[in-house]
């Protein structure tokens, strides 16, 4: 891919929706991992099936935060 098809993707991006999936992101890594487990596990719900929901949703915030950091969403 060349630089200006690369300048195209990022600016096609609003700064909402470039927060917003940050946000979510974050939200997945952290949240996903404490509480989720902690609320399934006061609906009387198996540890192991909230432990593995939290761990999910944990690889599926980083897989989420790598993809950005590839299409350059999330810069230095």
């Amino acid at each position: 891919m060349t630089e200006n098809e690369q300048e195209r993707n990022i600016a096609s991006y609003s700064k909402f929706s470039r927060i917003s999936m940050i946000i979510v992101s974050m939200l997945l890594i952290f949240v996903g991992p404490t509480y989720v487990p902690y609320v399934m596990g006061k609906l009387s719900i198996d540890g192991f099936v909230s432990t593995g929901v939290g761990a999910i949703l944990f690889i599926a915030g980083l897989v989420f935060l790598w993809f950005l950091v590839k299409k350059k969403v999330i810069t230095a």
